[in-house]
């Protein structure tokens, strides 16, 4: 047995049969045209198929079916996914504890009092249309990205730099939300705006410590005012009160001594008439009744009567132990 001649510079390769490459290169291509005629579609996505290029029809999720490439092929759009685009900022992962980067340029802002703030903020969307979303726009998300910084810069340059970083920040917010929408529609792009978000907005570094100096003491002079309010509002209705109270009394005693007076009056008006008629009588009853509340309040009672015979003519008739009358 004749040992394997090596490989060198004369050695001819074997005999290769056409038929055997021909067969097994239709069985590759028929293997490969399988292959790439089999696609899915997962739940939160739409399968866009072209055909030659050109938009043919639209797929739903699930196992789907298609002619081999080149004739046809498939785009999936997500439909249901939110996306997000960032501005000022880029997070650079996502996770329990998340790391974000800065880009200052597109987040500088020229207010209406040309004053400059620094807003960061994101936008959430939706695709609505697959086929406005491929066809329509190129290089939609760019296109986006200038339309959500050109619009944002509108709305911030018609209000001041104190509204934008403080009370304004959710109205700037849904303003631009309602125009962007409104200019996507108008450029057919297929997307459904969920919401805008200012993340964060302050003034530039740069005079950002006087800008919170400045912000310190409004919210001192806020405090100041709030609490001389409280103060007045404290003080001030009680001393109403106490002061409705005293002439509220002063009109009772008012009242009371008037209606005494008149019962005064009307009293002795009464007893006047009385007189009148029987002046003898009247005296005497008067007289009497006089000396019934006089006398108990009197300590000592002295007793003179010429007629009286066998008692001292002074007796004492009240205090303890004495003679009571």
């Amino acid at each position: 047995m004749n040992p394997r001649r090596p490989a060198g510079p004369d050695f001819t390769p074997p005999d290769i049969n056409p038929k055997s490459l021909g067969l097994g290169l239709l069985v590759f291509l028929v293997v490969a045209g399988a292959v790439s005629s089999i696609y899915t579609v997962e739940p939160e996505e739409v399968g866009v198929v072209l055909t030659f290029g050109a938009y043919s029809h639209e797929t739903s999720p699930g196992l789907q079916f298609k002619l081999p490439y080149p004739i046809q092929q498939v785009i999936k759009v997500p439909v249901q996914r939110q996306l997000k685009e960032e501005f000022g900022f880029r997070t650079e992962r996502a996770a329990v504890r998340s790391s974000y980067s800065g880009s200052q340029g597109e987040a500088q802002m020229l207010t209406g009092d040309l004053n400059v703030a620094v807003a960061e903020w994101t936008t959430q969307f939706r695709v609505s249309d697959p086929y406005k979303f491929l066809f329509r726009v190129r290089n939609v998300v760019t296109t986006f990205r200038d339309m959500n910084e050109a619009i944002m810069r509108a709305v911030v340059g018609d209000r001041s730099v104190t509204e934008v970083l403080t009370i304004g920040r959710q109205e700037v917010a849904s303003e631009v939300e309602v125009r962007l929408q409104a200019l996507c529609d108008q450029y057919e792009m297929g997307l459904k705006i969920e919401q805008v978000v200012l993340q964060d907005v302050n003034p530039p570094d740069d005079v950002r410590p006087s800008f919170n100096e400045v912000n310190q003491a409004q919210q001192e002079r806020e405090r100041m005012i709030n609490e001389a309010r409280t103060a007045f509002n404290k003080v001030i209705p009680k001393a109403r009160g106490q002061a409705q109270e005293t002439i509220q009394e002063a009109e009772g005693y008012a009242t009371q001594r008037v209606n005494r007076a008149k019962g005064d009056v009307a009293r002795f008006s009464a007893l006047l008439t009385e007189y009148n008629k029987a002046p003898d009588v009247t005296r005497r009853r008067i007289y009497l009744e006089t000396i019934q509340k006089v006398l108990p309040s009197v300590e000592r009672t002295i007793v003179l009567d010429d007629s009286l015979k066998g008692l001292l003519p002074v007796l004492p008739m009240g205090g303890s132990g004495g003679i009571k009358p």
